[in-house]
């Protein structure tokens, strides 16, 4: 049945009460992943990122901004949604290291965006690194201390190259493969991918088609102050905005065409940059009138007038430091040769897994290969936890007759096939062919978990669709990525070991029953008079 109630609400004649006695549930996952960040580390950093004067406004709690990024990121929210969880979740604000419950919002939504800016990619990638040592119990870690470790791979220089191969060759080790594999430990995983960025395929006779736009936008802003005293410059944007209405409305044009709407638009931009000139040059207030976005957005447009006048009059389709979004300059074309994606846009990552714990060995907005990193992410490897590894698992580009050389001289296996013609199948080599075939589709299995972590990346924590627009704050996004998915392997191994404790414990006592049933002096005689015997618990000794 079903009882209607009043219309009074008599939640309001009392206060409502709160679970848990009015305290926080320890085993509640927000109270348990607090434990796992090393919050006075992270102080440290964003202490330094901040102005040591005591004037102006008091900036956030490093807790909080940290916090409210990983709350973020974690489950996919809006800037606005992610204050409004926090003000609502009081376990969210423990998280971000409040000492009671406020019922008031804790920051402006505006200010994630800053948050994002002031933690870099280097600064999240030592707090990484910090997480994963803590975590291990590593003695020997790639901590701000270990400036030579780090400096081996800047996250900022992606021309930087380590020189540990050079001094490697100036000693000699006359050491066998198999003594110097002995010392070695570990798999180290390594694989590239790119975090495309949310913005339009892009094509040639679209971005002039926008850009010409925002010149005819920036021409009436410098005309402003001009009205009824000079006449306003002639654009012909109608019959731009026709001829491309006109190249847009075919469904498959031929190289012929598209050249000639190229061609057109870019007529069209070169007249407008020449008025913007003689505007900025002529007239008193000049470029001044612009705002910080529209001046930006001027150079922009410059350089892609630029190249795209540079490619049209070679007749090529490439060129260095390629423009494809006029609001994310940044962004670059990464050829990957993916089915269905052979070219995506977006920063470019190496990546190094061992253990299930991810690192950034590199990060680029510009294209590379990354057979070049192999060399450097082993030597992170050896700073990270003291040696070698005994085995890297790596994509056919990385098997490059450098990094071979490198692995062979440090007793490291390179997975796949040696180089050279296979040796004949007779007799004697049947075995040993086996064994390589074996060792080979093992290798295979084991570097599934790097494609695995790219996966979870992908599909639970939006790398495959940067939002964020700026690539300080888009850099931070990719990073903040890998430090949650480092902590929810480290948070399910806690709970795993938990459960193996208690499910140790629980199987000691039913065995322990089980003895004790099937100890005939603990059982009166009546068992063997009735010629009955209890039997023995499943699972008993």
């Amino acid at each position: 049945m079903y009882k209607k109630t009043t219309i009074e609400d008599p939640q309001l004649k009392f206060e409502f009460g709160l679970p848990f006695g009015g305290r926080m549930d320890p085993h509640n996952r927000w109270v348990q992943k607090r434990e796992l960040f090393p919050w006075e580390y992270i102080e440290e950093l964003y202490e330094e990122t901040l102005s040591g004067s005591d004037k102006g406004c008091r900036a956030i709690p490093a807790g909080v901004a940290f916090g409210a990024l990983y709350i973020q990121e974690y489950l996919g929210l809006t800037d606005r949604e992610t204050v409004a969880q926090i003000q609502e979740n009081a376990y969210m604000q423990y998280f971000i290291g409040y000492q009671a419950y406020r019922p008031e919002e804790p920051f402006d939504h505006s200010l994630l965006v800053t948050f994002r800016k002031r933690f870099t990619k280097e600064m999240l990638d030592k707090i990484n690194e910090r997480i994963a040592a803590d975590a291990l119990g590593l003695e020997t870690g790639m901590d701000e201390n270990d400036e030579d470790g780090r400096d081996t791979w800047p996250l900022s220089d992606p021309d930087a190259r380590h020189s540990a191969d050079e001094q490697a060759d100036a000693e000699e080790d006359t050491r066998s493969f198999e003594e110097k594999a002995a010392e070695n430990n570990g798999q180290l995983l390594v694989d590239a991918t790119c975090t495309p960025a949310d913005i339009p395929y892009p094509t040639d006779v679209n971005l002039l088609n926008e850009a010409r736009e925002k010149s005819e936008e920036i021409i009436d802003i410098l005309h402003v102050p001009h009205k009824g005293t000079l006449d306003k410059p002639r654009t012909h944007r109608e019959c731009a905005r026709k001829e491309y209405l006109h190249f847009a409305k075919q469904r498959k044009p031929n190289g012929k065409k598209i050249r000639k709407a190229i061609g057109k638009q870019l007529g069209y931009l070169r007249r407008n940059l020449v008025t913007i000139k003689y505007m900025a040059e002529s007239l008193p207030l000049g470029l001044s009138l612009l705002d910080k976005r529209y001046y930006k957005l001027l150079l922009v447009i410059g350089e892609l007038y630029r190249q795209q006048q540079y490619m049209y009059d070679n007749k090529i389709h490439t060129v260095d430091h390629r423009i494809v979004n006029i609001y994310q300059p940044h962004v670059r074309p990464i050829v990957r040769g993916k089915a269905g994606t052979p070219v995506e846009f977006g920063a470019k990552l190496s990546i190094s897994l061992k253990d299930g714990l991810s690192f950034v060995d590199r990060f680029s907005w510009e294209a590379y290969n990354e057979s070049g990193d192999l060399i450097a992410q082993i030597e992170r490897y050896k700073k990270r936890y003291g040696c070698y590894p005994q085995s890297v698992h790596a994509d056919k580009i990385y098997r490059t007759l450098v990094n071979r050389e490198y692995c062979r001289k440090r007793g490291i296996r390179l997975s796949g096939p040696k180089l050279g013609r296979p040796p004949k199948e007779i007799e004697e080599n049947k075995e040993y062919l086996t064994m390589l075939k074996q060792q080979q589709r093992q290798d295979e299995r084991d570097r599934q978990a790097v494609e695995g972590k790219f996966g979870q990346g992908k599909r639970r924590f939006r790398l495959d669709h940067i939002m964020t627009k700026l690539a300080a704050t888009s850099e931070a996004t990719i990073m903040m990525a890998f430090i949650i998915m480092n902590i929810e392997k480290i948070f399910r191994d806690l709970l795993f070991v938990l459960f193996l404790s208690w499910r140790g414990l629980a199987r000691g006592v039913w065995n322990m029953l089980g003895r004790l049933i099937n100890q005939e002096k603990y059982w009166p005689n009546v068992w063997g008079t009735l010629h009955v015997r209890p039997q023995p618990l499943r699972g008993a000794a």
